[in-house]
C-alpha cells in the first residue's frame, strides 16, 4: 500500500520525511521517493527497495529544504523501476 508523508516547517524536511517513511515499511511497498524545496530549486531523489537505500542516496544527493514531500510505491501497474518510483514531478 502506498504511503505519503510530507512536512512544512523550520527544520530540514528530509530527515523528517524519511523517519515517516521508514514507519510505513510495514505497510510493504517496492520503491519510494523524496522531493524537497530550498529556496525555489527542488532536488528529487528515487530509489528501488527499502527507504534505507533513499536514505543514503537523499544525503548523497545533498536534498534539503524546510518544505518535503515523500511517497512510497506498491506496484498495481507498471514494474518496480526508478521510472515509476513516485513522486513523480513534471
Amino acid at each position: 500500500m502506498c504511503g505519503i508523508v510530507g512536512y512544512i516547517g523550520n527544520k530540514d524536511g528530509a530527515p523528517v520525511v524519511l523517519s515517516g517513511l521508514q514507519a510505513l515499511e510495514y505497510r510493504g511497498y517496492d520503491s519510494a521517493g523524496l522531493v524537497t524545496l530550498e529556496k525555489n530549486k527542488s532536488r528529487l531523489v528515487k530509489q528501488v527497495g527499502r527507504v534505507e537505500g533513499l536514505v543514503k542516496k537523499t544525503s548523497e544527493a545533498g536534498a534539503a529544504g524546510n518544505l518535503a514531500i515523500g511517497h512510497t510505491r506498491w506496484a498495481t501497474h507498471g514494474s518496480p523501476t526508478m521510472l515509476n518510483a513516485h513522486p513523480h514531478v513534471n
